[in-house]
């Protein structure tokens, strides 16, 4: 490519010829130098954006400068494509050789001239084996051999691995089975490739990171993270459990020490993700960051950030590549965020924490047959970049309804840290599902500083009994009650008279059906509104409390009708005859998870005092936070004269040697410019839909721009498919 840009930029060589007879030697050296400069300038002018994240490393940063601090004010929209589709795009873009290729929602790949957006070709799974794809993709994966002879564009449809022709967008048909490879998983987050493999891990299946060939598909190595008979970490399952767990696999991306060939994997939690009864250990290598030989797939160090993760708390983030300067001494290092919003930074190579890791008791189970691990690792440096525990101070203070709403909740269902165990009681889920850090990532810069976006936003656990103590089935809405209900109306439905909550039982004498709609609806007294149930939950859970069932019924009644209540001093299982059936039922089936919820106030802002969101850059050189910024603002909050809050952001940043990081990610619709010294907001620009994505930057014949999908559809605002190019004029 270096030759071939460089023959584009100068003259060809003939007329270099003829000029040496008419120059004396010591001009036309200079000449040549001169030129030869030239060429590198025109070189590192037009620079591409080959490799998801910016680059093996994964660290979201880039080289260029042509937009800095002093000119960003004056960017403006270069150009918009539309996908025609609506849903979450996610994409971080490809650009090679000005031509951007992107992944869309139905998986759909699309190539455009970069410099104006206009489209030149489509990939449509449609016309495959697969049909039409579905689900968020985030990124693509281009190889090209060393001479460019051979090119190729790898993406996931359908639990396949497809390679196309990035010139024609046509499918290669000599890869794997007339043009891909059957993966028995699904592919959210692009692989990384070394030399001629393409390793990669995936969504479901039985866990495991793969290495294939880039030309034929065929399989060159295997690393089970769920191990195998005579495997390392075997011993930390179950006997069998290999033959049946599933889980463990790394979704969100693996980074490359192409130097040393060391890829690194960040994995996923086990399955079932809320009750691990039937998989007691520390199931190694699940929750972990794995160094593995990328030319064989060999295990050379690991590090399990959470043990026998009971709450969903997977790598959410592929590790980022860095140098910093440790008590004295450059180290190459890894950095790994998590969920609970702590960062792990390691010697990439020894796998040694630069700063020490504390394992610290965590609270313990109350499920019948679940074995919590008794500690988790903490890292003593970095801080961690978001609060760790959601108490009383950490009401909401946006208004006095919120505030005492918040208080109510939180001495009704407490929240016991990153690691609460998992209960049948509820509790306040904070850290959240989704952060701290999420699949955007973190980005590096050469000074070894590490910036972040996190989320703050509880959320609520709660597991729920499938099934009552005499091994009978819940009737339909029940389980609906348990989950959005009985926190405050009671297991037993008779309320909480303390703080104001009525009793339910009995309520279809006092109420009738349409009343009790409306107050789930539009919310009453301490109750908030559920506006956006899903109308059949809503159905379930009136006909529960109602005491009718829509099942088909033993007793003569037909499905629909009024059952008489249970007398009030009744227990389960009196009309079993057994009631040790429990006992002996399988409690691997005996739980289930109340589901994901956000904890959000009557008004639908998160159910915390602000920040919500938040900006971060960390000093790895030292373990110490430079500085913390709000990201995101909700306007008609700031009408009220309440400070900007900051938003629940999904999508990473991207920082420029122009001392910039770009930043989409928040529920406002808009994009950023912050100074990467101070956190100072230096631009922002409105986008059609959310930009969660993670941006990509490039430049075309000298003009650097930067480029970002905009589809939001998270936190629950508007969707789209918007691709949005910004520059600074011509």
């Amino acid at each position: 490519m270096l030759a071939q840009t460089f023959q584009h930029q100068v003259s060809p060589a003939k007329p270099l010829l003829h000029m040496k007879s008419k120059l004396p030697q010591g001009r036309l050296i200079v000449l040549l130098v001169s030129l030869i400069s030239c060429a590198s300038i025109a070189v590192a002018e037009d620079a591409d954006w080959p490799v998801y994240l910016g680059g093996k490393r994964r660290n979201l940063y880039s080289p260029l400068d042509h937009i800095d601090r002093d000119n960003v004010t004056e960017l403006k929209e270069a150009w918009v494509y539309d996908t025609g589709e609506v849903g979450e795009y996610q994409a971080n873009n490809l650009i090679v050789d000005g031509v951007l290729f992107t992944p869309t929602q139905s998986r759909k790949v699309v190539a455009l001239n970069a410099a104006t957006g206009e489209e030149i070709w489509v990939w449509d799974p449609a016309s495959e084996h697969t049909g039409k794809g579905r689900a968020r993709q985030r990124g693509l994966v281009y190889w090209e051999n060393e001479s460019g002879g051979e090119k190729r564009l790898f993406t996931g449809v359908g639990g396949f691995l497809f390679a196309i022709d990035p010139a024609t967008g046509e499918t290669i048909r000599e890869f794997g089975k007339d043009g891909s490879i059957d993966l028995e998983s699904g592919l959210n987050t692009p692989g990384v490739i070394y030399r001629d493999t393409l390793i990669l891990g995936g969504v479901g299946g039985k866990g495991a990171v793969r290495a294939f060939d880039v030309r034929t598909g065929e399989q060159r190595w295997i690393f089970h993270i769920i191990p195998r008979p005579g495997e390392a970490g075997h011993d930390t399952w179950p006997e069998d459990a290999w033959k049946t767990a599933t889980g463990g696999m790394p979704w969100c991306g693996q980074s490359l020490d192409e130097e040393r060939g060391i890829v690194y994997v960040a994995t996923k939690t086990a399955e079932p993700d809320f009750y691990g009864g039937s998989r007691h250990g520390q199931n190694l290598f699940a929750n972990s960051i794995l160094a593995l030989k990328a030319e064989t797939g060999e295990r050379l160090w690991h590090f399990q950030i959470v043990h026998h993760d009971l709450l969903d708390k997977d790598l959410p983030c592929p590790p980022v590549l860095l140098t910093v300067t440790h008590e004295g001494k450059k180290i190459d290092a890894v950095a790994q965020g998590s969920k609970h919003g702590l960062l792990f930074v390691f010697d990439r190579v020894t796998g040694k924490p630069l700063w020490p890791i504390e394992e610290r008791p965590v609270p313990q189970s109350d499920l019948a047959g679940e074995e919590a691990w008794p500690t988790q690792p903490f890292p003593t440096k970095p801080v961690p970049l978001m609060r760790q525990r959601y108490t009383e101070d950490d009401v909401s203070n946006i208004s006095p309804e919120a505030q005492q709403q918040t208080l109510d909740r939180i001495r009704m269902s407490p929240n016991f840290g990153p690691f609460p165990a998992p209960s049948l009681r509820e509790t306040v889920m904070f850290p959240g599902f989704d952060g701290g850090m999420e699949w955007g990532g973190g980005a590096a810069d050469p000074d070894g500083i590490y910036y972040v976006n996190v989320n703050e936003m509880p959320w609520l656990l709660q597991m729920i009994e499938t099934r009552h103590a005499d091994g009978t089935p819940m009737i339909p809405g029940e389980k609906d009650y348990l989950v959005y209900c009985a926190a405050c109306h009671g297991v037993d439905r008779k309320g909480n008279a303390a703080m104001e909550f009525p009793p339910l039982a009995g309520i279809g004498a006092r109420k009738t059906r349409e009343e009790i709609e409306t107050i789930t609806r539009q919310g009453g007294g301490r109750m908030p509104g559920f506006a956006t149930m899903p109308e059949a939950r809503r159905v379930a859970i009136l006909n529960y409390l109602l005491s009718i069932d829509d099942t088909p019924t033993n007793d003569g009644s037909a499905p629909g009708q009024a059952k008489a209540e249970p007398k009030e001093d009744s227990k389960p299982g009196d009309a079993s005859g057994d009631v040790h059936k429990q006992a002996e039922q399988d409690n691997s089936s005996r739980y289930a998870f109340g589901g994901f919820r956000r904890w959000l106030d009557a008004e639908g802002y998160p159910a915390i005092k602000p920040p919500w969101g938040t900006l971060n850059a960390v000093d790895l050189n030292t373990g110490e936070i430079k500085w913390k910024v709000v990201l995101g603002e909700y306007p008609e909050l700031t009408e009220r004269g309440i400070p900007p809050t900051g938003t629940e952001n999904y999508g990473g940043p991207l920082v420029t040697a122009g001392g910039l990081i770009f930043i989409g990610a928040t529920a406002d619709e808009t994009f950023r410019a912050f100074d990467k010294e101070t956190g100072k907001v230096l631009w922002k620009a409105k986008l059609p839909f959310g930009g969660n994505a993670t941006p990509s930057t490039y430049t075309v014949n000298g003009r650097q721009f930067v480029v970002i999908s905009a589809g939001g559809g998270k936190s629950g605002r508007p969707k789209g498919g918007s691709l949005v190019a910004f520059a600074l004029p011509e």
